[in-house]
């Protein structure tokens, strides 16, 4: 499945959560479902900086071409942001991750317009550390 359809499957599923309120309480349980990093991977390598709660991403490349990302918050907004990172962009080619639009999809979701600044200081600052990782893996393949 191509980044485009799962943002369109995501897209989808926000569409019959009525309100932010259904949305963030959404967000939360998909980010409860994630599961934590090895404690050997949450080091300084692998935090991300610029977000306001601990986050630790990890990045790693999968049957060539693809990513497989991983991560973990201490916050359960965060985490649920995770989630839906890892189901955007998880197994995913590196040129997709590397072209497609992020904070579009986020803003057609609903999602960025609810978030504080420090949030999204914070999801800006995730999506950088990916598309930095995929942006190196597409020029090297």
């Amino acid at each position: 499945m191509t980044v485009t359809e799962r943002a369109q499957d995501i897209t989808a599923e926000f569409e019959f959560l009525d309100d932010w309120e259904t949305r963030y309480a959404h967000i939360i349980d998909m980010g409860k479902a994630n599961p934590p990093l090895e404690a050997s991977e949450r080091s300084e390598d692998t935090r991300v900086r610029g977000c306001a709660s601990q986050v630790w991403m990890v990045i790693e490349p999968e049957n060539g071409d693809h990513l497989k990302i991983r991560a973990e918050s201490d916050a359960l907004i965060v985490s649920g942001l995770i989630a839906i990172l890892i189901r955007l962009y998880s197994g995913a080619k590196a040129t997709e991750i590397a072209a497609f639009d992020a904070m579009a999809f986020f803003d057609e979701i609903g999602v960025s317009e609810a978030l504080s600044a420090q949030r999204s200081n914070g999801l800006a600052s995730m999506l950088e550390r990916i598309k930095s990782v995929a942006g190196t893996e597409a020029a090297a393949g």
